[in-house]
């Protein structure tokens, strides 16, 4: 146990870090807009990149292993959006923002560091697959469920932004050119490989200060009902499930359902709260749903990490 806790400290201890910077210096929230497009635009898509053309090409195609482990994210996200649509009454984009809540994990600022230094580089391809196929997924149902309600454009419109924003998203620009440059067995070259290679090693510490100073500059002011059942869901109930689908209906390393499970795991993701800001629905709600989970997550990341050990 004290392994796992050496593990989860420098994390953990970087988000720890971003807070008490954030309280301490008072700095305002818009002083994290260029630290938010180094680390989006430029650190996590070099990480990305690299990931994916230093993993071998049969593994980069393991269609099986992403489909199964959007299944089980999907679940949790129907699972939820059914629960605030019928139980609790809520509007469609309000039970869209809750499902969001309950499914889309931290897998982009805090999946490819976490899952590298526990699991090892035997890690690398599904955690390449699962941080940009599952973006790719919520970056197309998201704008989709939005336009169910409230958006009076036309479907080809929509149509044509959702494909527009998928496609231009740097995670998928990123995505892209990785898989072809592996595909055409394309290396940069050498100095480029280490510029490369420095703004990758910049991503999981530049994501995780700047994710602690985010929870510092939004605190909490209402604490939703939701919360009850959202943080069990995302944190127990996801990795569970994806878990028993993972092993119940395929065939793969540990490895790669360790790595499954533990990006399940990860507390719900900023972009929630992006998300609820961009269609003005839910928003201190989501705020603290992030919050609430990230703080929770250092009870339960432990544990399971533990129990696949």
């Amino acid at each position: 146990m004290l392994e796992i806790a050496a593990l989860m400290l420098p994390f953990f201890g970087l988000i720890a870090i971003g807070y008490i910077a954030a309280r301490i210096t008072r700095q305002p929230v818009e002083a994290l807009g260029w630290l938010n497009t180094f680390i989006i635009y430029i650190a996590l898509p070099a990480l990305f990149f690299d990931l994916i053309i230093s993993t071998p090409l049969d593994q980069l195609v393991r269609f099986d292993f992403i489909g199964l482990s959007l299944l089980a994210t999907y679940c949790i996200f129907t699972l939820i959006f059914l629960t605030g649509l019928f139980l609790r009454k809520a509007s469609l984009r309000e039970a869209a923002i809750q499902a969001y809540g309950g499914s889309y994990g931290n897998i982009g600022y805090m999946g490819p560091g976490i899952a590298i230094v526990a699991l090892g580089e035997q890690a690398v391809a599904p955690v390449a697959l699962i941080v940009c196929l599952e973006n790719a997924a919520h970056f197309i149902t998201a704008p989709a469920l939005m336009a169910v309600q409230g958006d009076r454009r036309s479907g080809l419109a929509i149509v044509a932004s959702v494909v527009r924003n998928v496609l231009t998203h740097p995670f998928i620009v990123a995505m892209i050119a990785g898989f072809v440059a592996a595909l055409l067995e394309i290396r940069p070259y050498v100095p480029i490989q280490q510029l490369i290679d420095y703004l990758a090693q910049c991503a999981a510490p530049c994501a995780l200060f700047a994710m602690g100073v985010t929870l510092a500059l939004r605190p909490i002011k209402r604490v939703p009902a939701e919360i009850g059942y959202l943080v069990p869901a995302k944190l127990l109930l996801h990795p569970l499930l994806a878990y028993v689908i993972l092993t119940s209906l395929g065939t793969f390393e540990p490895i790669w359902i360790s790595a499954a499970v533990l990006l399940a795991a990860l507390p719900t993701a900023t972009n929630v709260f992006v998300l609820a800001q961009q269609y003005g629905v839910w928003q201190e709600r989501a705020s603290a749903t992030v919050v609430v989970t990230t703080a929770t997550s250092l009870l339960t990341l432990p544990a399971i990490l533990f129990w696949m050990r």
